[in-house]
């Protein structure tokens, strides 16, 4: 009997631990695969998954920062800093939470009354430094650090200086980020030379070079050097073709053929490729892909095929969708 009663004991334990911590595992899941929604560019999805994630607890700062992110791919700038900000409040030691709050605010500064860009504008900047003070390896949180200090007026902290100085931290960390951020620094003297070089030096220097050829081909749209521009974005899909790990490539170099209004069967062909790929990612929102076929396919007399994707664009964002699709 007393082995029994110690059997029992012991089965009654194991179930309490096992109900105590299925809520853990099963809010993990939901916020595992909220990420992974978002990555595959099913914003409704991702947002009703968030939606079952308690605000406090082991959690709450991950499924915040991936609101955030939702809501920014979603260009909903005032929810994304509100959600990012939240983020901040529950882990403010994160490098990582502090970049995503930043790149909020500095959206929402782009589109706010001069006086609320002034306040929004200083906040971006704090939140970009101590993103990189919380981790000085954080390549993403310098490179977007000296894109501040380069866009920046020097009102609100930004400036030139600055940026050369970001860059030299950027150089030992990653140094194809380096030669972007002083090819946007060569730019913003309109130095269009050193520019296109710098551009160059960072497909050299980088592991996915796709990701610079577009940045190459953007560089070319805004000269208005048309021949060179798809030359670039040529590159961009050889380049991604061959590395499983760049199909956002395909999706900006798409971009840069939409805003430019040039070769819509290329573009087409990129972001189908692109959506086909394994590696879509929330820098590609998947739904965004989807209204510039369906643009791209109404142009070239495809009806059926525009319908089709404008459903599937439906089907992943829904109410969510911006009016207008951008080509940023």
């Amino acid at each position: 009997m007393k082995m029994m009663r110690k059997i029992i004991v012991g089965l009654a334990a194991c179930m309490v631990t096992a109900a105590l911590a299925a809520p853990a595992d099963v809010h993990q899941d939901a916020l595992a695969e909220a990420n992974s929604a978002l990555q595959s560019g099913e914003a409704t999805r991702a947002l009703s998954l968030l939606q079952t994630i308690p605000q406090t607890g082991p959690q709450a700062a991950s499924a915040k920062n991936v609101e955030c992110r939702v809501r920014f791919t979603l260009e909903q700038w005032n929810a994304a800093a509100k959600a990012c900000a939240q983020a901040v409040r529950l882990d403010g030691q994160n490098s990582f939470y502090r970049m995503w709050l930043g790149r909020a605010l500095g959206q929402q500064a782009s589109n706010a009354s001069f006086l609320s860009a002034y306040s929004l504008g200083k906040k971006t900047g704090v939140e970009f430094q101590k993103a990189v003070q919380l981790d000085p390896h954080n390549a993403a949180a310098l490179s977007d650090l000296g894109e501040f200090y380069v866009d920046a007026p020097g009102i609100v902290g930004g400036g030139v200086d600055k940026a050369k100085s970001v860059a030299l931290e950027l150089d030992r960390v990653d140094p194809a980020r380096a030669a972007v951020l002083r090819g946007r620094i060569a730019s913003a003297r309109k130095d269009w030379v050193s520019t296109e070089r710098y551009y160059k030096k960072a497909i050299e220097l980088s592991a996915h070079p796709s990701r610079q050829w577009a940045t190459l081909a953007s560089f070319y749209r805004h000269q208005k050097e048309w021949t060179q521009m798809e030359w670039a974005v040529r590159n961009c899909a050889k380049a991604a073709a061959k590395d499983p790990h760049s199909g956002v490539a395909l999706f900006n170099g798409a971009s840069v053929l939409v805003q430019a209004k040039r070769n819509p069967e290329l573009a087409i062909k990129m972001l189908e490729d692109y959506l086909k790929s394994p590696s879509k990612t929330e820098e590609g929102p998947a739904y965004q892909a989807h209204i510039w076929l369906a643009r791209l396919k109404a142009q070239m007399g495809d009806t059926a095929g525009s319908q089709h994707e404008q459903a599937a664009a439906e089907a992943l964002a829904g109410a969510f969708l911006p009016r207008k699709g951008s080509a940023n």
